[in-house]
Formats: C-alpha cells, sequence, structure tokens
C-alpha cells in the first residue's frame, strides 16, 4: 500500500481525462470527484475507476464536455437527459434544478437518464444538504447487470445505489449513501487489486455457494489489467435479505424505468446511470423550526445506545466518512500498488505526462 498526496493524485487524474478530450474544467471537475470519494473511504467509487471512465470515453459509453438536455420542466418537475456525459458534469446539473425547483415551491423532483457513472451518490446529497434542502436518491446502473435478487443465484440487478441526505444548521449535514448489494462493485474491483478483502457471503456462484472471490465476478484477470463485471459465472449478492433485494428492485423502478433510463437489462449495449431525485426544503414543511433541534437531539440519543461487544461507539450516518476525509486529507490517500500502477499506465497510454507520476514512481 503507497500514500498519494491528494495534489499529486489530482495532477495525474486531470491529465490524464484532458489527454481523452475533457476541458481542462471538467477534467479537474472528475478527478476531484473521484479523490472525493476515496477521501470519504469510499474507494470503491475513487481513482481506481480511472482506466475504466478512460475506456468508457474511447468505447463511447462516456461522451466529454456534455450538458443536459431538460425534457420536461414545470415548476416543481424535472426531466434531463445526461447524454451520457461525464456524470460528474450532468449529475451536478441536474442536482442544481431540482435546488433551484425546491428553493421556489419546497419541493422537486428531478429525473436524470442517461448519465455516464455519476460516482458517490452521497456527493450529490452533500450538494443538496449545503443548500439546506433534504434529498433522497433512488440509483440504477442500467446495463451493469452484477446482483443476484435475495433467494437467487443469477443476476437481475445492478448494484442500485441509494442515498438520502439532511442538513443541519450549523453543523455537519447527516447523509446515508450505499449500494444495495452487501458490496459495491468497485470493492470487489479494490479486493481485485490486493485492497481490502471482501466481507464473508458477498458474493454467490453458479452452484449457489457463497464466495469472496473477485473472480466470481471477473473470470480469471490480471493484476493490474482491466475487470469485465460480465466475464464471471457468479454474482454479488443483494444485502439485507429480502429488506435489500426489495429496495434495489424499487431503484432500478424509479432510477431506471421512471426516468426513461430503464432498468437494467441484457440488451442494452451502453452503460448509463439513471438517478431519481426529490427535493425538500424542511423551512416550509417545518414554519415551527421543530426539525433541526429534534434532530440534533435524535442524534444525541442514538449515539447514547451502549456499543455492542468489539465496537467502541455509535456513529451516525456520514461520521465515519467525515473522519476518513479529515486523516486522508492530511496523510494521502491509500493505494494499492497494482491500482497506482494501473492509473499511472493508463495515463501514459493517452500521453499524459504528470511529473507526480515519476516522483511517486511507476512500480
Amino acid at each position: 500500500m503507497i500514500l498519494v498526496p491528494v495534489a499529486a493524485l489530482e495532477q495525474v487524474c486531470a491529465d490524464t481525462f484532458a489527454r481523452v478530450g475533457s476541458t481542462r474544467e471538467e477534467a479537474l471537475r472528475v478527478a476531484r470527484s473521484l479523490i472525493g470519494a476515496n477521501l470519504t473511504g469510499h474507494d470503491s467509487h475513487g481513482v481506481i475507476r480511472v482506466p475504466r471512465y478512460v475506456d468508457w470515453v474511447k468505447s463511447g459509453d462516456i461522451v466529454p464536455n456534455q450538458t443536459v438536455a431538460l425534457v420536461v420542466d414545470t415548476p416543481s418537475l424535472a426531466v434531463v437527459d445526461g447524454r451520457y456525459g461525464y456524470g460528474q458534469t450532468v449529475a451536478p446539473e441536474a442536482v442544481r434544478i431540482g435546488i433551484e425547483k425546491a428553493q421556489a415551491a419546497g419541493l422537486s423532483a428531478v429525473a436524470l437518464r442517461d448519465a455516464g457513472h455519476i460516482g458517490r451518490i452521497g456527493e450529490w446529497a452533500e450538494m443538496a444538504a449545503a443548500q439546506g434542502l433534504v434529498s433522497i436518491h433512488f440509483v440504477t446502473a442500467s446495463g451493469s447487470i452484477l446482483v443476484a435478487p435475495f433467494g437467487a443465484r443469477e443476476r437481475r440487478l445492478s448494484t442500485a445505489p441509494f442515498s438520502v441526505g439532511v442538513p443541519r444548521d450549523g453543523k455537519e449535514p447527516v447523509i446515508l449513501d450505499f449500494a444495495t448489494s452487501i458490496v459495491a462493485e468497485g470493492k470487489v474491483m479494490v479486493a481485485s487489486q490486493g485492497g481490502k478483502k471482501l466481507p464473508d457471503g458477498a458474493l454467490i456462484g453458479p452452484d449457489g455457494e457463497f464466495s469472496t472471490d473477485p473472480a466470481m465476478l471477473y473470470g480469471p484477470y490480471e493484476p493490474e489489467g482491466p475487470r469485465d463485471g460480465s466475464a464471471g459465472p457468479g454474482a454479488i449478492r443483494a444485502f439485507g435479505e429480502h429488506k435489500g433485494s426489495g429496495l434495489a428492485f424499487m431503484c432500478e423502478i424509479l432510477g431506471g424505468s421512471l426516468t426513461g433510463t430503464r432498468a437494467t437489462h441484457v440488451g442494452r449495449k451502453k452503460f448509463a446511470n439513471g438517478m431519481f431525485s426529490i427535493y425538500v426544503d424542511p423551512r416550509r414543511v417545518d414554519p415551527a423550526h421543530v426539525f433541526d433541534a429534534d434532530v440534533s437531539a435524535y442524534i444525541d440519543f442514538f449515539k447514547s445506545a451502549k456499543p455492542a461487544k468489539g465496537a467502541t461507539e455509535v456513529l451516525a450516518p456520514g461520521e465515519p466518512e467525515r473522519r476518513m476525509r479529515a486523516e486522508r486529507t492530511q496523510n494521502g490517500v491509500p493505494l494499492t500498488e497494482a491500482t497506482w500502477n494501473s492509473i499511472c499506465a493508463k495515463a501514459r497510454e493517452v500521453g499524459a505526462t504528470a511529473p507526480a507520476i515519476d516522483a511517486l514512481g511507476h512500480r
């Protein structure tokens, strides 16, 4: 494991994206978003995805420098087409539309269709919370069939992320953000490159036996080579038995079917994220100003529970990410050598010559 300083990592990633067609502004935005995921401890949605993003640009699955197209526009509802642009470009555009409508009307909904990979969904919940809004996000990864429903051994779901953000006056927001599978696909990728091992039972094989072997998802692979999630014989399992599987199903329906992206299915040729988001202005709902004080009181009550055996404290949603961000911002982003080497190899492949590559070493 090596520690890469944030500034050096940003330089390598941004130079790489610029070399495959993004403006400097977009390249920096995508790089900072991915690094932001690493800083919060969501390595599955961080810079490990740089090589895959580059390959998606080359294949046409991501189109650089896009802006959303407004398909439906009412005072409280918008449908926007991401046109396969980088998710880090089109998702914040969609979120801004939702924020503006909720600020004007008190409540809004935005359906984002056909976006490139939109990264860590909690980033968009944080964006709304920064403007004082509660938000709820249902997401599908259409064309990415990776997860077996409860009671199944075959893939029928994407990792179907879900996120909720709650603002707090003068304090950090409460952010819930997770894939509805036991692990996100990116965590399988991290494990396959020598990172944190998968929890027991995260994967299931064609024989119905549980597994932690990333080859169950990817098939045979080289340490620094590409990962093809469609090549393995097994699947990721949905979390929480029937409850997680049911939430994943609804993410597919709302994030996929309702947005026009369509729920994940075998006939889709291009990967796309679809996201259905709801925004609420708590100041309109709560003229008596009960909300923020009650949230604070409940967090205190929640955290006062005695820790279970093996735990040191009870944490509210978003606390682990904030602590990780502070630690990694100061000390650097930990990457396995295989991950760092794959990023450097892809950067060199597209002609990036960031000094950080040579300074840190292409190991």
